[in-house]
């Protein structure tokens, strides 16, 4: 009898069946740094039980269902009536409610909540990073909100809740709550103030009625949305309920649905104001003031998005070039494998340890840490998820032509890593945003430099980039040409200094040659082959 020649060999297991936190050694790490002992043991519960979820088999079908079946616009019903609703795989529900039911909305009051939630979003993001969309809206909110204190008592606590319920209907009927956002238009996009959706005030005291577009809503299928118009007063906030409380449907008039890249399980939106209810956040002309608080949580959202990315993807390709052979022996031993492998993980600790940096900056609240967030959180953003997409096509390559069929989840997550830089303002608007903290707030730098100050001598790269980087900031007139670089620049050396005083060693050592002291090429893999790269590979390894 002839041989068979469908033997299947040299092919890695699939990476399921493993607990996606505590495989993650830099995150499990970050956890055990930034949550006091008190709640230590409780906080690694928590993201156990949701890290063995989300490696499990079957949620990782969930997250495949959910982004092979993109949302439907239903405009009308069998009737003709308007009803304006997306509807979603119940795969996407599943992942939803699991987010929810995690804590990823319930941040803002819990002792070390935005540490603990920030760990899990970056886990969640591994599953399918769209039901992350709507989670961070709705966490993002709360902030917004609280500047109107009988509209945060009346939303708060619905969308802080674990309970998630999909249903549309007066939010006072419901026990949790989603949240979505409205700014962007399509004469003005990152430019804000150019919007031209009109407010015109009712007689109900704070009630106005909207009028004009949206070119890009986030989460259309939520129960309420935070957007900007202008108001007799000038641009401001506004509060729209998707269901008003009669039970009657406000007019939210969704136009279509956007065909987009990736990101394909969650839903954006166009969608037309006529005569929509809503009701004012903040005072008239404050608006940007007012969602200024949202914003900038979102913006964290998208470094840990985008850490999260480069996580799986460093963690698939280091697990199928630990089980494939070629040439002799394992990929993972082959020394210029080896220094792409070390590479890319060098970049995923970096984003990870930056990230959680930042969330422990929100729970402390103090006012030098304030202050850190106002250059760490755009900096971070500008910088962490421009190194996502790069570092998705090179970790598809390290699986070869298995890393570019959809079957390997490679593509997926290429096409999903360019979403955190576009999103909640595109690099320049991060760049000269840093700009704007240096030039006019210099209790921000201050913080920063006191910061990266607490790593000064322990690497002598990193002390030569700080002063290089302080050269660089003395002179600021007509910066605008040069906020790339300046940008770059402040979040790689607090990167630096956040591994050197945190990682391992060898990591710090690695890094700091290579993305501060010069000795790195264009393209991923080009380490100093002098350094300990088997031990940067193998703490990256997703070990189950």
């Amino acid at each position: 009898m002839a041989p068979s020649t469908h033997t299947v060999t040299n092919q890695p297991p699939p990476l399921v069946g493993y607990d996606v936190f505590a495989a993650d050694q830099a995150l499990a790490e970050a956890v055990g740094r930034h949550v006091e002992a008190g709640l230590l043991d409780e906080a690694r519960a928590e993201l156990t039980t949701l890290g063995r979820a989300a490696g499990s088999a079957q949620v990782q079908e969930w997250g495949a269902q959910a982004n092979e079946n993109p949302p439907r616009l239903r405009t009308h019903d069998r009737y003709g009536h308007r009803v304006d609703e997306v509807e979603f795989h119940p795969a996407w529900h599943r992942l939803l409610g699991k987010g929810v039911s995690a804590g990823l909305t319930a941040a803002w009051d819990r002792p070390a909540g935005h540490v603990r939630r920030a760990a899990a979003f970056l886990v969640w993001t591994q599953v399918e990073a769209g039901t992350c969309c709507p989670l961070s809206m709705t966490h993002a909110a709360v902030p917004a909100l609280r500047t109107d204190p009988e509209l945060s008592a009346e939303w708060e606590p619905r969308l802080t809740s674990v309970v998630y319920e999909r249903e549309l209907r007066p939010a006072h009927l419901k026990a949790g709550a989603l949240f979505g956002m409205g700014m962007t238009e399509k004469q003005g996009g990152s430019d804000v103030r150019a919007g031209t959706t009109a407010a015109r005030p009712l007689a109900e005291d704070g009630a106005y009625e909207l009028t004009g577009h949206k070119w890009f809503c986030s989460a259309p299928m939520s129960d309420g949305f935070l957007v900007l118009a202008q108001a007799p007063g000038g641009l401001t906030c506004f509060l729209v309920p998707r269901v008003l409380a009669d039970g009657t449907r406000n007019v939210f008039l969704i136009q279509r649905l956007k065909d987009k890249l990736g990101n394909r399980s969650n839903a954006s939106a166009e969608v037309e104001f006529d005569g929509t209810w809503a009701r004012r956040v903040g005072e008239e002309g404050r608006g940007v003031r007012t969602i200024i608080e949202m914003v900038a949580a979102t913006r964290l959202d998208c470094v840990l998005g985008s850490a999260g990315l480069m996580r799986q993807a460093v963690a698939q390709a280091v697990h199928h070039c630990g089980h494939r052979e070629a040439f002799g022996g394992k990929l993972v031993d082959k020394p210029l494998m080896r220094n792409v492998l070390a590479d890319l993980a060098l970049e995923s600790e970096a984003a990870t340890t930056l990230a959680l940096r930042l969330a422990a900056a929100y729970d402390d609240g103090g006012e030098q840490e304030r202050a850190l967030l106002r250059i760490a959180v755009p900096a971070a953003k500008y910088w962490v998820t421009k190194r996502c997409a790069p570092l998705a096509v090179e970790a598809s390559e390290c699986l070869g032509g298995n890393g570019y069929v959809e079957e390997s989840g490679m593509p997926r997550l290429v096409r999903e890593s360019p979403l955190n830089s576009i999103w909640e303002g595109a690099g320049n608007v991060q760049a000269l945003d840093v700009l704007r903290a240096l030039t006019r707030e210099p209790q921000a730098l201050d913080a920063y430099l006191r910061e990266v100050g607490l790593a000064r001598g322990a690497d002598h790269r990193l002390d030569a980039a700080i002063k290089q980087l302080l050269t660089e900031l003395a002179e600021l007139e007509g910066a605008e040409a040069r906020a790339r670089r300046l940008t770059e620049r402040l979040a790689l050396v607090l990167q630096g200094a956040l591994l050197v005083r945190y990682a391992p060693p060898d990591v710090a050592d690695a890094f700091c040659a290579s993305r501060l002291g010069g000795e790195w090429g264009a393209a991923f893999g080009a380490l100093p082959h002098t350094l300990n790269l088997a031990a940067v590979v193998e703490r990256a390894r997703p070990a189950h």
